[in-house]
């Protein structure tokens, strides 16, 4: 008779090795491996199975080492106090009312050397019932008024991080929102500077040091970008700002992103190779980083090490884990490092499997996929000339045509606009390299010369558009499409 019990050990084991192995396993498939088959029995039995192995994943959680440098520095002294609240609880419930004093004592002196004051907040709050219930009136009075005053240091921080978050969600947002934060950005600033003058916390300067960057970020002044992130390191190491809130980690994502965007892509790339060092394999922001190290990359025109970069992040047992939205940017990566290798570069199997890449059926506008829209319809352009293949080839123009007609119009727009003009001189001059060369002379000189626009308003670069032609130009002289 087949055993339903979910209590066997051996069944949770071989229910947490499945869903380690595949974590897109449905219920149904993760029951019949357990079970042999899948019936209403067995996916009864499946879900207090996965209830008790969920339960046991999450009583690790306790364990986890939280001291790796390459972590986020304020979750270790975070988690800390939120250590030290939980056994006070405990204690408080049990009538260890002389331990629970020394705990919120030592959880109190945690927060304020983190500047944490929600949680000095709650242990000043508990001592002061603490005292109140002992009757002792003169330590009651005393955490009562520090207690007022981190309740006001409280309400700034809150206002401050609504302002932070409001403009981050708006961000987030199609171009168009994006646009109208620009006009706002002064009256943000200024609100969270005077809130940064009343509470003097690292919560109010964090507010206010995230709002200058995404100022100088939707301004398209990337150098700003640069002098602030320095800055702030000069401070950290100069003992100005928290250093156990201070996350350096981002500090250096900026920094690489605005050399990226700014064309300091040499300098960028040697700062990357540092900062690579400095974060966790299991960070959120991990992918995020390494997709910016390997545009700088390209940008540099080092694509041999582009392609390492390339094989380190499929090698992330992570990568499988990513939103959806993010394995796709990863895809046309992958497209773009794959398309500007030498042909010994890469095995025939895998030009092969190019050649069937989703890419090739991507729509002409998408909006999940804000900002890459250009590079998808110039990738599907740039195959088929290399296969030489015209039909296709004339379609992908006729789209680009009717792109740049609906949604590059306006002057932020003007790079793509202008990359976008000069393939269109592809049909006219009958595919012929030299005199392309020749008439995209003035084209190119513009495309040289317009100015790199804020990211509210830009279409991403993976190869800088001027290599894009250039590469164009190689392929056509390999042969003409027929």
């Amino acid at each position: 008779m087949l055993d339903l019990d979910a209590r066997q050990p051996g069944k949770e084991t071989q229910l947490a090795t499945i869903l380690a192995a595949d974590s897109h396993i449905t219920n149904a498939q993760a029951a019949k491996q357990v079970y042999g088959k899948s019936s209403d029995a067995s996916q009864t039995a499946f879900l207090r199975l996965r209830a008790r192995v969920q339960d046991k994943l999450l009583n690790h959680l306790f364990f986890l080492d939280h001291t790796d440098a390459r972590l986020f520095v304020a979750r270790r002294y975070e988690l800390e106090c939120l250590d030290l609240l939980h056994k006070v609880t405990i204690l408080y419930l049990e009538g260890e009312y002389s331990l629970s004093e020394r705990l919120l004592r030592r959880c109190l002196r945690q927060a304020e050397k983190g500047e944490f004051t929600k949680y000095a907040e709650q242990a000043c709050q508990r001592l002061a019932t603490l005292y109140a219930e002992q009757r002792q009136l003169h330590k009651y009075n005393a955490y009562s008024k520090q207690l007022a005053k981190l309740r006001q240091l409280l309400v700034y921080e809150q206002e401050a991080e609504k302002l932070s978050i409001e403009v981050r969600l708006t961000m987030t947002r199609a171009v168009t929102m994006r646009r109208t934060l620009l006009p706002k950005m002064p009256a943000y600033i200024e609100q969270a500077e005077q809130l940064h003058l009343k509470a003097n916390t690292f919560a109010t300067y964090i507010a206010l040091y995230r709002l200058r960057l995404t100022q100088a970020e939707l301004t398209g002044h990337y150098d700003e970008i640069i002098r602030f992130t320095t800055a702030a390191t000069q401070q950290l190491r100069q003992g100005k700002l928290n250093e156990r809130r201070f996350d350096q980690r981002f500090n250096q994502f900026m920094s690489v992103y605005a050399h990226l965007r700014s064309r300091q892509y040499k300098a960028g790339l040697k700062l990357a190779e540092d900062f690579a060092t400095h974060l966790h394999p299991t960070s959120n922001n991990w992918f995020y980083f390494y997709e910016h190290y390997l545009l700088l990359a390209l940008h540099a025109g080092e694509y041999d090490h582009a392609l390492r970069l390339l094989h380190v992040a499929h090698k992330n047992p992570s990568f499988p884990k990513q939103r959806p939205a993010a394995q796709e940017r990863w895809q046309l990566l992958q497209a773009y490092v794959e398309f500007v290798q030498p042909e010994e570069a890469l095995p025939t199997r895998r030009r092969n499997q190019m050649a069937t890449s989703a890419l090739l059926v991507v729509p002409e506008f998408t909006r999940d996929k804000r900002g890459h829209n250009v590079a998808i319809l110039v990738f599907q352009l740039l195959h088929y000339l290399r296969q030489r293949e015209l039909e296709p080839v004339l379609s992908r123009l006729e789209r680009l045509r009717k792109y740049q007609q609906r949604h590059l119009r306006d002057a932020a727009t003007l790079r793509s606009r202008t990359l976008l003009r000069l393939l269109m001189l592809l049909p006219e001059a009958e595919f012929d390299p030299e005199v392309l060369a020749k008439r995209g002379q003035v084209r190119l000189a513009q495309l040289s010369q317009a100015p790199m626009v804020g990211d509210a308003d830009a279409e991403v670069e993976i190869i800088p558009y001027e290599r894009l032609w250039e590469l164009t130009l190689d392929i056509l002289r390999a042969g003409k499409p027929e």
